[in-house]
């Protein structure tokens, strides 16, 4: 019967798997070189123009909601003709260029406000045609060539011509009884391309079109260089093309001038989704700045073909080892069994087989094992009687060899796994990534700065809504602001005294003890399972008022989830970011948290103190290299922080944004030979118990059973059946110490009885039914 297994797979396969380390260790390490500009601030710099995109993007839209929600909401009295309509859909100190109301059948101009509104290349039926819903915006360019973003809305009317309600003026143009058709009218709003926002010494962003033409630039001009010239069309290209497949980010590396390499990231300003406001617009957001050329580490070529040489010398020893010391004699003990098993049969030619002696080693169990063969021979040849086990000295035997083995394998692997190739991280961190660090957590910071901004001037549009409105219509216009922002959890109304006098949605976490003067955010708690954050604005007071409630509602408050703070710091490369109040404890975080612990790590609590701000002040952003990670057993991390800015509805707060990257994340050489130096320790650490390991169960424990098995026999054990387990070389021992048990009791019975009982009864063990 063939072997199945053994001995001989373990060792080949330890063989195969430490020369694969071995090559890897060759190839990985030493193909780890530092580049003139490191991945780690390429891949920065692409992050900074995601995030300067959706910037971008989500101004934009915002916008366009705006424009809608003000199309959509009732006209006041005295809003009948086209230009006193436009004025209320357009009120003063409105942001955009210029704005017009226009026919949508004929796209004849009914009135127009501030700067000609470009519609050459528009054509507005087709704009408004049946089916379509909210209307993309587009780009435009203005007669002296100035890029426009143009936003549109339809505007319901009732049909000219019939009486007007009783509270309202007589006669017009636009408004009619309540019974008259209505008519739709289009809404054109013009606004100024602002330029990206992006932060960083030196950087400078720009914004293109889908042909690759600049509409806007923030920073320093870079047209006059040439490669820079050539990259607005270059990755507006790309993004454009990158749509559908959702490749709409990347970065490039320019030329170098005066010692410095310009690195460049773009983006596209739509959603990878293509189900917003920017899908159409075609803008891509460009990113750059000029960075200092990388410091050349010490080559690791010569480090990793000497522990790859190393490791191939171990990997020889321990297999010539292995295959000396324990596959050979197990091969030869097998040989030796099956030749005796032979030896019982009943040709001459098979009693001939007992004339030959077993070769005995001289290392543990195969040495055990034939010595115990050997005396069994004798004894079929009537040389000798059964041998009592004598306790011997225990001796180191396979199991010992084993371990050495692994032993050795451990003292290639445990130094490449913990000890070497190891660099501090203030060498291996260059500033410039420090800087894109601090850069990137400012446009966290803004990107909240400027969401609860939009809260409190949504909020005090409705609030307006709400001044003099009945309790119905109040809180339907409550009820619609809330559908709009998801990212209310519940609003309600306070009256002088602090009492709540109508709310929609869920029920407040805290609502505020009193009612707070002006607009702005406040956060209501301290303390508690959620933190509590509400946007306020003052409702003006009625001239008419409907009745005394109506009369004594003096604020509304919209109270913001923390889900809706959490998904605002989350960013992609980031590493960890939390939301913090003035006393640095937790707010809101991209990872979990405990609401108002406070930062997971003293160094972050410094770093935040250090980002303090001046009253009227944008802040003060700092950075640091941290020796400690934010978690226990992590290495060094690179952190910033940076607060909201000290004016707006966040004044006051002292609220900041503080994130943490783990060192090891960023693509740098040194890291990325740190990294793969212990996973070749860790390869061979694995290697080396996995193959050991089989080595020991499907070989070590057995032969040491066998042994056991052997020595019992030749100590006179005739009872005990032995029955193989595997099909191996061990098993094939068994096999034929069956056999020959069966034979020396066959022998014992048939005239050997005297001679039996004359040897002391040996100790059995029982390894299965008694021979009958």
């Amino acid at each position: 019967m063939p072997l199945l297994g053994g001995v001989r797979p373990p060792i080949a396969a330890l063989l195969c798997a430490l020369l694969a380390v071995a090559v890897f260790t060759a190839l990985g390490l030493g193909t780890v070189h530092e580049q003139d500009v490191p991945q780690a601030l390429r891949d920065a710099e692409r992050q900074i123009a995601e995030d300067a995109a959706d910037t971008v993007g989500t101004s934009i839209n915002a916008r366009a909601t705006a424009v809608r929600r003000a199309a959509a909401s009732d006209a006041p009295a005295g809003s009948n003709t086209p230009v006193a309509l436009l004025r209320s859909l357009l009120p003063a100190g409105h942001p955009a260029g210029g704005g017009a109301l226009l026919d949508p059948r004929t796209g004849r101009p009914l009135a127009a406000s501030g700067e000609t509104v470009p519609l050459t290349g528009v054509d507005v039926p087709a704009l408004v045609r049946p089916g379509t819903a909210n209307i993309a915006p587009r780009m435009a360019f203005s007669g002296r060539g100035e890029p426009r973003l143009l936003l549109f809305a339809r505007v319901v009317v009732p049909a000219p011509g019939a009486k007007q309600d009783e509270n309202d003026d007589q006669a017009g143009d636009l408004r009619g009884d309540q019974g008259a058709e209505e008519r739709e009218l289009l809404l054109v709003v013009s606004e100024r391309v602002a330029a990206p926002a992006v932060y960083g010494d030196g950087r400078t962003g720009q914004l293109a079109d889908r042909n690759g033409k600049v509409l806007a630039t923030t920073g320093t001009a870079l047209a006059s260089r040439t490669d820079h010239r050539a990259l607005p069309a270059a990755a507006a290209n790309a993004a454009n093309a990158g749509l559908p497949t959702g490749d709409v980010s990347g970065s490039v590396l320019g030329d170098g001038h005066k010692g410095l390499r310009r690195v460049m990231g773009w983006a596209s300003v739509a959603a990878a989704d293509g189900k917003d406001d920017t899908s159409g617009l075609g803008l891509t957001v460009l990113t750059a700045r000029e960075v200092p050329p990388a410091k050349e580490g010490a080559d690791p070529t010569w480090f990793a073909l000497v522990a790859a040489g190393a490791l191939v010398v171990i990997t020889v020893l321990v297999t010539l080892v292995l295959w000396g010391r324990m596959q050979r004699p197990l091969l030869r003990l097998h040989l030796s069994a099956a030749r005796l098993a032979r030896g019982v049969g009943e040709t001459p030619s098979d009693r001939a087989e007992l004339a030959r002696p077993v070769p005995v080693v001289a290392f543990g169990e195969p040495g055990r094992a034939g010595r115990a063969l050997e005396s069994i021979r004798r004894q079929l040849l009537g040389e000798t009687g059964p041998e009592p086990v004598r306790p011997v000295r225990r001796r180191p035997g396979v199991r010992a060899l084993v371990l050495v083995c692994a032993l050795v394998i451990a003292a290639w692997g445990v130094p490449l796994l913990f000890l070497l190739n190891r660099v501090p991280a203030a060498k291996a961190v260059p500033a410039a990534a420090v800087a894109d660090q601090q850069a990137r957590t400012e446009a966290a910071a803004d990107r909240v700065r400027r969401s609860l901004g939009r809260s409190c001037t949504d909020l005090a549009a409705a609030a307006s809504a709400l001044s003099g409105a009945p309790r119905e219509r109040a809180a339907e216009v409550l009820r619609r602001e809330q559908a709009d922002h998801p990212t209310f959890r519940s609003l309600y109304v306070l009256d002088r005294t602090g009492a709540v006098v109508l709310r929609v949605g869920k029920q407040p976490l805290r609502t505020l003890a009193q009612a707070p003067t002006g607009d702005g955010i406040a956060q209501v708690n301290t303390s508690g399972p959620i933190p509590a954050i509400a946007a306020y604005a003052q409702i003006p007071a009625a001239r008419k008022a409907r009745n005394a409630e109506d009369a004594a509602a003096n604020v509304v408050v919209a109270e913001i989830g923390v889900n809706a703070l959490n998904s605002l710091v989350e960013r992609q490369g980031l590493g960890s970011v939390w939301l913090t109040d003035e006393r640095h404890r937790v707010l809101a975080a991209s990872v979990g948290f405990q609401a108002f612990q406070p930062l997971p790590h003293r160094g972050l609590t410094r770093l935040a103190a250090r980002a303090e701000t001046a009253p009227g002040s944008a802040g003060s952003p700092a950075s640091a290299v941290l020796h400690a990670g934010t978690a226990p057993g992590e290495g060094p991390s690179v952190a910033a922080a940076a607060p909201l800015a000290q004016k707006g509805p966040v004044a006051g707060l002292g609220w900041r944004v503080v994130s943490a990257e783990p060192a090891a994340a960023l693509k740098l050489a040194a890291y990325q030979l740190q990294a793969r130096t212990m996973l070749a320790g860790l390869l061979a650490l694995s290697v080396g118990v996995a193959c050991l390991g089989w080595l020991h169960i499907v070989v070590v424990r057995p032969l040491r059973a066998v042994t056991g098995c052997a020595e019992r026999l030749a100590g006179g054990d005739r009872r005990t059946v032995l029955y193989p387990v595997h099909h191996d070389e061990c098993g094939s021992v068994t096999r034929s110490l069956e056999l020959l048990r069966q034979a020396l009791a066959e022998r014992d019975r048939g005239g050997g009885r005297a001679h039996v009982a004359s040897v002391p009864a040996p100790s059995f063990q029982s390894g299965g039914p008694p021979q009958q």
